[in-house]
């Protein structure tokens, strides 16, 4: 499993000095130029809630590089509710 933040480094968030003081067994990349969010249509250059930033989305992307799950919120608070979630990644082992 992997997760991907459209987030530099050194960014609002800190996500380098995070994952130095809170390490994940879980592969953490980091879409500093937005190349991710942008190739997958969760990318937006100006909205009523910020500038130049990515929606926050949840996907679920199997070992063939299929997407199996996507969920894109409307604005930063809107998350992917966890059941749907479970359930895809659920989906993906049987």
């Amino acid at each position: 499993m992997a997760f991907i933040a459209a987030e530099k480094r050194d960014g609002v968030w800190r996500p380098g000095k995070f994952l130095e003081k809170h390490p994940i067994a879980s592969v953490f990349l980091l879409d500093e130029d937005r190349a991710v969010t942008k190739a997958y249509g969760l990318h937006h250059a100006l909205g009523t809630d910020a500038i130049n930033i990515a929606h926050p989305a949840t996907l679920v992307i199997d070992r063939d590089g299929r997407v199996r799950y996507i969920y894109r919120g409307d604005n930063q608070l809107d998350r992917a509710p966890l059941d749907e979630v479970m359930g895809a990644l659920q989906d993906i082992h049987n």
